[in-house]
């Protein structure tokens, strides 16, 4: 059964809106995590002498980091469904674009070339800490990455790349140009020295599995 373009795009729709209210309530558990000493995903709940730290609320942390978890790996399968969506709406799309140019060049017409290609990601992020850098430039779980700095899909070969330009880079602005949804987005991204592990704070990933955490 052959689903109507416009049904596609209205399903799609209804599942970034899913997308935007998981990643809402993600920001929300990861404020929790801010007030309780910003103790991050993966710092101790227990003092050196393995009692349960008294200046946070260690109950209330760890169901808030559960919970994170949890809608994570939701939001990861959404994001599979709306990537399939898009890709099924995009390829309906150039099919009937193809048509509508085989019939202009039929009747003598010229169609105009777009003489630059649309951009590629090549990595997405698929972990975000609170309070990290990356959080602070906007960067959210599920965003492709279109462009990191003078990197693209163009150059990339590894994530060694990216390691090796945010380790240049510290405490300098880096334009990273991402993809999320329908959207397209520039943000700037500085690398610096914060709480938690690494310069930016959340988890990279391209197409193969293959995984960087800065």
């Amino acid at each position: 059964m052959v689903v109507p373009n416009s049904l596609k795009k209205e399903r799609t729709l209804k599942l970034i809106e899913e997308k935007d209210r998981i990643e809402k309530k993600i920001a929300d558990y990861g404020r929790i995590l801010e007030i309780n000493k910003n103790v991050g995903m993966t710092e101790s709940l227990v003092d050196e002498e393995e009692f349960p730290r008294n200046d946070i609320d260690v109950h209330q942390v760890r169901h808030a980091r559960h919970q994170i978890i949890c809608l994570q790996n939701d939001l990861k399968e959404l994001m599979k469904q709306i990537q399939k969506g898009i890709e099924e709406i995009h390829a309906e799309a150039a099919s009937s674009s193809h048509q509508g140019l085989n019939e202009a060049t039929s009747s003598n017409y010229s169609a105009p070339v777009s003489e630059m290609p649309p951009l590629e990601s090549f990595v997405c992020v698929n972990f975000v800490s609170p309070g990290s850098p990356a959080e602070d430039a906007g960067l959210m779980m599920g965003d492709e990455i279109l462009e990191f700095g003078s990197i693209n899909s163009k150059n990339f070969k590894d994530l060694t790349m990216i390691a090796e330009l945010v380790k240049n880079r510290e405490n300098q602005k880096i334009i990273v140009k991402i993809k999320r949804g329908r959207e397209i987005l520039e943000n700037r991204l500085v690398p610096q020295k914060w709480s938690g592990r690494g310069l930016l704070g959340c988890n990279l990933v391209k197409s193969v599995h293959e995984s960087i955490e800065r």
